[in-house]
């Protein structure tokens, strides 16, 4: 019934705002997107056969052709390619955004190929680069351990909002900064022209994610917030379904910034019967501080559950981070980041400080 719910909420609302749509012959194509070059200075606890420095890059190109119609209805599409992977040099490039949207005084509505809601506006504390979005995640790129790390390191917020299978969103209007959305994927792991109608053949199916956001300023005060539920079926015999609440909160005042965040996601995806692990849940607290072109940031995550491969291990992460990010020029940014990351998995510690020079470009 709560898939049926989201799904005819934005069948209506499409069907509202396209009843009298007549296209104008002009699409505007907007072209963006960012790049970033790391380097990487690691020492953990466990270092047997590995080095301590590493360099990453990564460059993201954003596509958006938009038109209107008569009636004010603004329609297109967005494409996000990513120049990914590089293992032994064998490059390639793939799609993490591929969706058509429609704007109009119904709300929005998209479908494809986008991550669920509350990863893409969810609030989460201020990160540790200064950049909005969420705590920044680079440094365990860099981190190796056999056991991997809690799961949810890779979640902060509802457990699976970061898979970019194809699934539909529609958002309300704003009311005075309030806005809810609802989501809808079919299959977790499934996306562009792949159609997978076989069960028993992914972790869950049936993806459902509901949210409220309020974004508002008082004076010098600005306020925004989340709570978002998402749930699911399991698609694996023996395994526990998708449950997964996430809320969120951050204050600016005089060129502060400070926040939180909590996910709970119990037993989500845990085999049937599974003894000695703790439950999902990961929380942050978070500030900045912006003086003219330099961001000081710092953030601390505690993170609890099962292992990132979900081999039934308990796991246990404490993580530190400070930063400092300085605006060379619009769009331009440099900054170095440390993180300390205290990780216990199943019986084995294995510590590690991590030194981050994170170089960005955006346009």
């Amino acid at each position: 019934m709560k898939r049926s719910l989201v799904l005819g909420c934005a069948a209506v609302a499409l069907a509202a705002g396209c009843a009298t749509a007549s296209a104008q012959s002009k699409f505007d194509i907007v072209v963006g997107g960012d790049a970033y070059f790391q380097a990487a200075y690691v020492d953990q606890d466990i270092d047997t056969g590995l080095r301590e420095t590493e360099f990453a890059n990564r460059f993201r190109l954003t596509i958006t052709p938009t038109a209107k119609a008569d009636n004010g209805l603004e329609y297109g599409a967005r494409l996000r390619l990513r120049a990914n992977n590089g293992a032994g040099n064998s490059r390639g490039t793939d799609n993490d955004r591929a969706f058509i949207f429609a704007n109009g005084s119904f709300g929005t509505l998209q479908a494809g190929v986008i991550n669920g809601l509350s990863d893409e506006y969810g609030i989460i504390s201020p990160n540790v680069e200064g950049i909005a979005g969420s705590p920044d995640a680079q440094y365990i790129n860099y981190y190796v351990n056999a056991s991997g790390a809690p799961y949810v390191l890779g979640s902060l917020r509802t457990l699976e909002s970061g898979d970019a299978s194809t699934k539909v969103i529609y958002l309300t209007p704003n009311f005075a900064g309030f806005q809810i959305g609802a989501a809808f994927t079919p299959v977790y792991g499934s996306s562009n022209t792949n159609v997978n109608r076989v069960k028993n053949s992914a972790p869950y199916r049936d993806i459902g994610e509901v949210q409220a956001t309020y974004k508002g300023e008082f004076g010098a005060v600005a306020i925004e917030a989340s709570a978002a539920y998402q749930f699911g079926k399991a698609d694996i015999s023996n395994t526990e379904d998708l449950s997964s609440v996430h809320v969120g909160a951050n204050i600016g005042f005089a060129g502060f910034k400070i926040g939180g965040s909590y996910a709970f996601s119990g037993d989500s995806g845990y085999a049937t019967g599974t003894r000695g692990v703790d439950d999902q849940q990961v929380w942050i607290v978070g500030a900045n501080y912006t003086l003219g072109p330099v961001v000081l940031a710092a953030t601390y995550t505690d993170a609890q559950g099962i292992d990132s491969a979900y081999a039934g291990l308990n796991a246990r992460a404490h993580l530190w981070q400070a930063g400092v990010t300085y605006t060379v020029a619009p769009g331009f940014t440099a900054g170095l980041e440390y993180s300390y990351l205290d990780n216990k998995v199943g019986t084995v510690n294995n510590d590690a400080n991590i030194f981050l020079l994170d170089t960005r470009f955006a346009f």
